[in-house]
């Protein structure tokens, strides 16, 4: 019996990591939470300040130095840093990342006044997730191959992915189902909480509003904007919606949801976060074996040694069936899939309705194509007995499932972790969940509710700035990489415990990597909500935005009259004369196809549609 436990598969392989640790600290951390044995001068950020305001007293700027490099013994290693041409995108840190891939411009969708920045460190930790799963595949591949895997991945090509179902839409030929005019989903009762609402059908949505009274003209004109909220990242909701839920007080809105079928949730602040958890974040993953183990098959005869560029891709051979909607799942198989895995999509008869979401590009889905490019896709009614069986046999010769259904729908169709393994011993089962069961009476499991019950709306929102999610989906796609990752592990540990293995992540993961020091570190640690409304905020230029990196901020602002009268290049080159760094930050996702940092790197697919790179390049 191989006595490897199933939830640290890198039990007694060591890890390396040099480079800064701006880089590497929340990397360290997973790799150590998975058994490895970290060693290198970062190793003590295995339980360091990952996610900490990288301007904050507790932790430098970020130095803008040489990547990092991330070791798994002789298997695999990963080669992580801000970007591939750093002179030419000015990407050098966290700040300049978010400004230069976009993802300040559709986080600033919500207010309409230009890019606004993400006050925790989101690309950086979406890279070290994504560096991560990539080591992790490349010691799989090393197994089965016995080929040393190298890989690299930047910060900037994370940026890339956060938008790439913006960038989508926004490069398709025909307008957004509704505009984007700017506004939020985050409402207020009568005696001053403020909460988020989540209905998935029109049916839910309009009960809950006429449950407060809303006028239903109203009701109706705001399903649309809320409904597409996920995919546009605004949502100009009827003032008289506000008006009706500041109308009632707090338990009479709760009774509503309850009547109606609608998810509510209040924003929670971190400080009651961290109290109810008791400085114990959620689990990053969870891996179980399933039923009896055995010894794990020996590595198949490979050629080690052998020049990495000859290597195929490190999941090579893999195949994962994915029954996922939405963002999580299908973005977690898309990332396998770029691994180099097959990738079989379940569908429900007639095909995925959001296919057809628009913007269509070549008569599909612009972001759909974004989650779902490259993968074979079968139709199959999983409520009907033949369609159960039929997904059982497609699983029985696959190497991965993977699903974000409901909590209790997987065993109420029987289609659980245990069902399938029965069909498939060396089945590794992952659920993508919202919660994990970590949080009691815990509304639906989105990312906007999520972002509300975790905390991290309130970590986002800076002093002077109301309290609200981000309206980008920032937790969707974290959470898709964290699944990624898991996925990968729980490959590892099938692998090596010889029987099949069932895996968990969940968005409260996603949000807890994210809040890692904010929950569990000292209580002296700085909560960036501190920081000003203008903390990180690009200045403004005569035709555009700059925005210098964390550690120039400061010196950068004095120029603030000056650059402002400046075109954009001017006003770079003013900033780079006084020795400060700072790049161009994009006002408008739809520029960046065009934009001269890009335009020869966002190639257009077979339906016309913009893709960005992959995260991963071997070397």
């Amino acid at each position: 019996m191989n006595s490897i436990p199933s939830d640290r598969p890198l039990t007694g392989l060591a890890a390396g990591v040099d480079g800064p640790g701006a880089l590497t600290r929340l990397a360290v951390r997973h790799l150590a939470a998975l058994g490895a044995d970290v060693t290198g001068h970062d190793a003590p950020a295995a339980t360091g300040t990952a996610g900490a305001s990288p301007a904050s007293p507790t932790r430098p700027p970020h130095p803008r130095t040489g990547p990092a490099r991330l070791r798994l013994g002789d298997a695999a290693e990963i080669e992580l840093s801000w970007s591939e041409d750093p002179e030419a995108t000015g990407i050098t840190d966290e700040a300049t990342a978010q400004a230069a891939t976009g993802v300040m411009a559709v986080n600033g969708r919500r207010t309409g006044a230009g890019p606004r920045p993400l006050t925790l460190d989101y690309t950086t930790a979406l890279a070290e997730v994504l560096a991560v799963a990539g080591l992790l595949a490349g010691v799989h591949a090393h197994r089965r191959a016995g080929t040393p895997l190298r890989l690299a991945a930047t910060v900037e090509r994370a940026g890339l992915l956060a938008v790439s179902q913006y960038l989508a839409a926004a490069g398709a030929p025909e307008a957004e189902a509704v505009p984007l005019d700017p506004g939020g989903a985050t409402f207020t009762s009568a005696d001053g909480t403020a909460f988020e609402i989540e209905a998935l059908s029109a049916e839910v949505w309009a009960r809950f509003w006429r449950a407060v009274g809303a006028p239903e003209p109203a009701v109706r004109a705001g399903w649309a904007p809320f409904q597409f909220r996920y995919a546009t990242a605004c949502s100009a909701l009827p003032a008289d919606l506000r008006a009706a839920a500041r109308a009632l007080p707090w338990e009479r809105l709760r009774a509503a949801a309850d009547a109606s079928g609608a998810g509510i949730c209040e924003l929670v602040t971190l400080e009651r976060r961290r109290a109810e958890i008791g400085a114990a974040p959620a689990p990053l993953w969870t891996l179980r074996a399933l039923g009896a183990t055995g010894p794990a098959p020996a590595p198949a005869a490979g050629r080690a040694g052998a020049p990495a560029s000859s290597a195929p891709a490190p999941l090579a051979g893999v195949t994962v069936v994915e029954a996922g909607r939405r963002i999580q799942a299908p973005l977690c198989a898309h990332l396998l899939g770029l691994l180099g895995a097959r990738v079989v999509r379940v569908e429900p008869p007639g095909g995925d309705p959001l296919r057809a979401m628009p913007p269509v590009t070549g008569g599909v889905s612009a972001r759909w194509l974004a989650l779902n490019r490259g993968k074979d896709a079968v139709e199959i009614d999983i409520k009907t007995p033949q369609g159960r069986a039929d997904l059982r046999e497609l699983v029985s010769r696959a190497d991965v499932f993977c699903h974000n259904w409901a909590p209790g729908r997987a065993e109420s169709l029987g289609l659980a972790a245990a069902d399938l393994a029965a069909a498939n011993p060396r089945l590794v089962y992952v659920h993508t969940s919202g919660w994990a069961d970590a949080v009691p009476d815990a509304p639906p499991g989105t990312d906007f509710m999520v972002q509300a019950r975790s905390g991290l709306a309130d970590a986002l929102s800076p002093v002077g700035a109301s309290t609200a999610p981000s309206l980008m989906t920032l937790l969707d796609i974290l959470g898709g990489a964290l699944g990624a990752q898991t996925v990968v592990a729980a490959l590892l540990a099938a692998d090596r415990r010889g029987g099949a293995v069932a895996a968990e992540s969940s968005l409260l993961g996603a949000a807890d990597t994210l809040l890692h020091d904010l929950l569990s570190g000292p209580p002296a640690v700085v909560d960036p909500r501190r920081f000003a409304e203008g903390f990180r905020a690009p200045l403004r230029t005569a035709d555009g935005w700059v925005a210098p990196a964390d550690g120039d901020a400061d010196d950068a602002a004095l120029l603030t009259a000056a650059v402002a009268d400046a075109p954009t290049g001017d006003a770079l080159r003013m900033l780079r004369d006084k020795g400060l760094s700072a790049t161009a930050a994009l006002g408008d996702i739809a520029a960046l196809p065009t934009d001269p940092r890009y335009a020869a790197r966002l190639p257009r697919d077979s339906h016309g549609a913009i893709a960005v790179p992959n995260v991963w390049s071997q070397v």
